[in-house]
């Protein structure tokens, strides 16, 4: 059998374990491990399936993952959010759907320093759900807009999947960073003009939140400074080339650190903070590590050049066949989480895309913004199930219900980044790399 043939049995054979509930880097790991031994022999394909692991986990670009997550958790234990949260609720409440709108901003804000979609989700469904159902918000809306904003994370830096997408692929991190702001940026604004409109054409929906001074708004700003001192060292020292990725990471998470313990963190709340970065950053590892012996399995089975050289000899304009990739990855979302989608299909799906003459880093934010939307999508939708965990109150299709309009702005959202790819593209060509 030849190695082409074999290299297909084995993706067959991956597609069949995860819909049967396998684990994706169990089920990744093992078939990379047959198929390598298949076309190399045992001694090599083991000695290869072995070497893997260590070999890239000790790489340097990894070492940013834990850093980010880091932020995120001991923000969160910080209480950080909760002042955000309240800043936008007196400044905004006075919109139609204005909660909802402050919840938008409030996970926008989180998002920059948290980088994991479902912490994010986790943390405004405990801060901004009981105070939308307390205005008497519907409880459709509030929960969606509370799982759609949690995939704000995915665009804006620090970003996991972006970090992830850029060591599949081998381009720069912090180019990919940078280049998710301002897209997160229109992300975010679709979303408030999304609620604005529901709510003035429904008023019942989300009633506008009235009596705040401008005294007590004034007073809500010094809260948000923790966040905006973040967010301002991780932008610019990537931006302007003074620390690499992880460096600025590890800057971020230093000074995230501090104001945690001037705000009177205790030791118990730091070790689950940390515990928590620990569980996340292996689970997030082990995903790596197993797909990347698949994805040497499929180099040596020649399948990803194969797919590049039949996407681009398709009779069909670059942006048909691209739309046709991006229909595969929504349809491919709806059963797999996000981390492991990109991991099994980028070494196939890149060269191809890159043969048809796009730019790695704008595709990059595109794909990643695709992953976005399949956070929010059934039956998997991993923000939706957080949501409801987090409010059993709330059941499950009722969450997946509210989140329906953000699917339809997400979509919209992939139409303006296709249509204006300077968006994406403007911000990485000015920096000082």
């Amino acid at each position: 059998m030849d190695s082409f043939t074999i290299g297909i049995i084995g993706v067959i054979a991956l597609i069949f374990m995860v819909f049967m509930g396998m684990r994706v880097f169990l089920a990744a790991a093992l078939v990379g491990t047959l198929g390598l031994v298949s076309i190399i022999g045992w001694e090599s394909g083991l000695g290869m399936a072995g070497t893997i692991p260590h070999s890239k986990s000790v790489s340097y670009t990894l070492s940013v993952l834990p850093m980010f997550i880091l932020i995120g958790f001991l923000a969160f234990h910080a209480g950080i959010t909760e002042a955000l949260f309240d800043a936008g609720r007196k400044w905004l409440g006075w919109l139609p759907g204005g909660l909802a709108v402050a919840t938008v901003v409030a996970a926008t804000g989180f998002a920059a320093v948290s980088g994991a979609s479902t912490a994010t989700a986790a943390v405004f469904a405990r801060t901004a759900i009981p105070d939308m159902l307390k205005y008497g918000y519907n409880r459709q809306l509030a929960a969606g807009v509370v799982a759609a904003g949690g995939t704000l994370a995915t665009l804006i830096p620090p970003s996991a999947i972006l970090v992830i997408y850029a060591i599949i692929v081998e381009q720069s991190v912090g180019a990919l960073l940078v280049a998710g702001f301002l897209p997160g940026i229109v992300s975010a604004l679709i979303y408030v003009l999304l609620i604005v409109g529901i709510s003035m054409v429904r008023p019942e929906m989300g009633p506008p939140l009235k009596g705040f001074t401008w005294s007590q708004r004034v007073k809500s700003v010094p809260g948000t400074f923790p966040i905006i001192v973040v967010v301002a060292i991780i932008f610019t020292a990537m931006y302007e080339g003074w620390a690499t990725p992880t460096e600025a990471g590890a800057l971020g998470a230093s000074v995230v650190f501090v104001m945690a313990m001037a705000k009177g963190m205790k030791l118990g709340t730091l070790r689950d903070a940390l515990m928590e970065t620990a569980k996340l950053t292996v689970m997030i590892f082990s995903i790596i590590w197993g797909v990347l012996v698949f994805v040497r399995f499929l180099g040596f089975a020649g399948l990803p050049d194969a797919f590049a050289r039949w996407v681009v000899s398709l009779p069909f304009e670059p942006l048909y066949i691209l739309i046709g990739i991006l229909l595969f990855y929504a349809i491919l979302g709806m059963f797999m989480d996000a981390i492991g989608m990109l991991l099994l299909t980028l070494p196939v799906v890149y060269p191809a895309v890159i043969g048809l003459g796009y730019d790695p880093i704008w595709f990059g934010i595109i794909v990643v913004k695709m992953a976005e939307i399949c956070l929010i999508t059934p039956p998997i939708g991993l923000n939706c199930f957080v949501v409801n965990g987090v409010r059993p109150d709330i059941p499950l299709n009722q969450v997946f219900k509210g989140v329906g309009p953000f699917f339809i702005a997400d979509v919209a959202t992939i139409a303006v980044l296709i249509a204006f790819p300077e968006i994406i593209t403007w911000l990485p060509k000015m920096m000082n790399m």
